[in-house]
């Protein structure tokens, strides 16, 4: 696999698992076995979806726009982004979400950062209660344009792209541990090694970002890949990520659970596909457990280990080519 294959899968993987998770996000586990049973193909979203109501089967979310808005930047600025540039960008995209009448508005910690910054806050302070895993969602294409082998320099890029509303210990260390995962698997780091990279990367990233309470992401993750049902039961292990790890917004939840389903991946209990498919039922944040998921599996993985078809079905409703963007990010790189 070439870093152009592990890259291109890495962000078609973002997609794909956006757009599987789209009919599902914020729905109880309880509401997606009754309405879907379980995710196993891209599905349109139903009249009640409470964000993306009658989205056709395919459709991408903030998840991989915003993806796509950093990897802009990131391009523009040749490798560096403006905290301030970034905020505007934020401020226009969910301008362009209102006017189309969509309920995929920023998320609740960027939300915050942006009244900040508008009020006249630095870009250091307005992300001072970012917690979420608005930064995680959309750090894949630092992922891309940044090597991790250099891992002082690689945090700094990662807390480039997501201070302005994420400058927090969580914030910082649950992108870092994404990113980092995303760019030793570019490296063409195997999936399980690449995990481990990650885990310690999250780490380092501790200590940047104003300090919030909760559980340390590090420890979260190394925790969550030590789960197993043991039986091989899908459903099972399922309930396990939902009820114990939880899949809200909270990075401590959503980005602990997508290390949990890629580590099942990793040891060979389940195939990306299945991880993805997984992530999308689970019930909660899905659309962007999915994401995160799919962007770490395609990384370590490739572009072959994606169903060829679903990838054409996510490009045409979308309009979607990032090849030109993926090849500018590994430019940069």
């Amino acid at each position: 696999m070439t870093r152009e294959n592990r890259a291109l899968g890495a962000f078609y993987g973002l997609a794909l698992g956006d757009a599987l998770g789209m009919p599902t996000q914020s729905l109880s586990r309880e509401q997606v076995q009754k309405s879907f049973g379980a995710i196993t193909t891209l599905e349109d979203a139903g009249a009640d979806q409470p964000i993306a109501p009658n989205m056709p089967a395919g459709s991408i979310t903030d998840d991989t726009e915003q993806a796509i808005l950093v990897g802009q930047l990131l391009v523009e600025g040749q490798g560096g982004i403006e905290p301030t540039v970034l905020a505007q960008r934020l401020i226009e995209w969910e301008a362009v979400m209102r006017a189309k009448g969509s309920q995929d508005l920023l998320g609740p910690s960027t939300k915050r950062a942006i009244d900040m910054i508008l009020a006249g806050h630095t870009p250091e302070e307005s992300g001072r209660y970012g917690t979420t895993n608005g930064a995680a969602m959309r750090i894949t294409p630092v992922g891309i344009a940044a090597d991790v082998s250099d891992t002082a320099r690689f945090i700094q890029a990662v807390i480039q792209a997501c201070q302005v509303t994420h400058n927090t210990s969580l914030g910082v260390s649950s992108a870092a541990a994404v990113a980092a995962v995303v760019s030793a698997g570019i490296n063409g780091v195997d999936l399980g090694e690449a995990l481990n990279i990650g885990t310690q990367v999250a780490q380092q990233a501790e200590s940047h970002g104003h300090w919030i309470a909760g559980g340390r992401i590090s420890t979260r993750i190394s925790w969550a890949r030590t789960l197993s049902v043991g039986s091989g039961d899908k459903t099972l292990f399922a309930d396990l990520l939902y009820e114990l790890i939880g899949t809200s917004v909270a990075s401590q939840e959503s980005v602990v659970v997508s290390f949990a389903l890629a580590q099942q991946v990793a040891s060979g209990d389940l195939d990306a596909f299945e991880a993805l498919c997984l992530a999308a039922s689970l019930g909660g944040d899905t659309d962007t457990i999915a994401a995160i998921l799919g962007a770490m599996l395609g990384a370590c993985l490739g572009m072959q280990c994606w169903p060829e078809a679903l990838i054409k079905q996510v490009k045409q409703v979308n309009g979607l080519d990032l090849q030109p963007l993926v090849h500018g990010l590994l430019t940069l790189r």
